[in-house]
């Protein structure tokens, strides 16, 4: 009676643990698969596949999941590992987990490459194995009269391990906002979610040449391209601001055809952007978004002289322009002592002489761009003089 009576606590024990181990690492799985890893994993999905697929982040992250769980079952039968050791057999399937969620957004342009993993995965493993043995052999020597439940000290040792696991995938894995805000913009952008894709980031500075390009492309088909483009941090010239072989900024998820349809025509060959302008405008292509696009490269660029030149063909010179536009043309007023357009505006006029005087206030240059920051940083006077060329 006593025997059963053990036996009995002991297999109660174990399945506590097997239920808690496997109830918080489903968990885990889904919810960092889910809203952390979607859009980077959609990313993986379509390159890898060559876009003959397409990820679901619901559909993924059950099945991932679900393997995962699996794979666990099979080692821990494997293994034989219980009591206060049983959350070791979860390592090979977070190791999985992380090795997935470690895959970079520019695998587009670098190609798949296990990296670092190709020496890691295996040390991992045979220290892995080696603890396992250990473990083994310290089973005969562990009692089976601890306190049973949730609360035991064995559900704890094991739950410790688990979290550790988990900040080790978390650790591993793609993390770097950028890419994410550059893979959730995409997938935005898919779903001509174009709100949604303007949203990404918005208060964020992390940004990178392909983010600079996607948005641009996002507020054109709102048609604020000039209104708003320089109220988000901008890395890269204006020949960026498309997908063309001359240029650093490309497209992950979405077609090229599709942005450049968007301005009239598929680019042939290896053209910059100003070429790309004049072919199109040339051969009558040309959409309403070229204006924008040429006068935004330029300004991205600081050419102000080009942009006072180029403004009329596309716009009236008065209040009615867009924001950053009316704003260049105050900058380039103030700023030439013969300059080929004079625009004048009472509310700008008034905000350039505050910007001067801050400026001349704070001589020293973190605190002036600081102070600037808090009132212009929405400006392409912000961006003009103060964001890196």
């Amino acid at each position: 009676m006593r025997y059963a009576n053990t036996h009995s606590n002991q297999k109660n024990s174990t399945i506590t643990v097997r239920v808690m181990c496997a109830i918080v690492f489903c968990l885990f799985s889904f919810c960092w698969l889910y809203w952390s890893q979607a859009d980077v994993m959609a990313v993986t999905q379509h390159v890898l596949s060559g876009g003959a697929t397409r990820y679901d982040r619901t559909v993924g992250a059950v099945l991932i999941t679900a393997v995962l769980q699996v794979l666990q079952l099979i080692v821990s039968n494997v293994t034989g590992l219980y009591r206060r050791t049983h959350a070791l057999t979860y390592l090979p399937s977070m190791l999985l987990l992380a090795l997935m969620s470690s895959i970079s957004t520019d695998i587009a342009e670098k190609g798949f490459s296990l990296g670092a993993w190709c020496w890691t995965l295996p040390l991992i493993l045979l220290g892995w194995g080696v603890c396992v043995w250990f473990a083994k052999q310290l089973l005969p020597f562990q009692t089976d009269k601890e306190p049973l439940g949730v609360f035991a000290r064995r559900s704890w040792v094991n739950m410790l391990q688990m979290v550790v696991m988990m900040l080790f995938v978390a650790m591993i894995g793609n993390t770097n906002a950028a890419e994410h805000f550059r893979a959730h913009l995409e997938t935005a952008l898919q779903k001509k979610d174009v709100d949604e894709a303007l949203r990404t980031g918005r208060k964020s500075q992390e940004t990178n040449v392909h983010l600079t390009m996607l948005r641009a492309y996002a507020l054109s088909l709102k048609g604020e391209l000039g209104e708003r483009l320089f109220e988000y941090p901008i890395v890269g010239q204006g020949n960026d601001l498309l997908p063309l072989p001359t240029s650093r900024s490309r497209l992950l998820l979405l077609p090229s055809d599709t942005l450049f349809m968007h301005l009239g025509a598929i680019p042939r060959g290896s053209l910059k952007a100003s070429r790309y302008y004049d072919l199109l405008e040339r051969d009558s292509f040309a959409t309403s978004a070229v204006a924008d696009y040429r006068l935004c490269g330029l300004l991205v660029d600081r050419q102000l002289d080009a942009f006072a030149r180029v403004l009329p063909r596309y716009y009236a010179v008065n209040d009615s322009l867009p924001k950053h536009y009316k704003e260049a043309l105050t900058l380039y007023t103030h700023q030439r002592s013969k300059p080929t357009i004079v625009f004048r505006n009472a509310v700008l006029d008034e905000d350039w002489q505050d910007f001067q005087q801050l400026t001349n206030r704070y001589p020293d240059l973190n605190e002036r761009k600081g102070k600037i920051e808090e009132h212009y940083a929405m400006s392409y006077w912000y961006y003009y003089f103060y964001q890196k060329k």
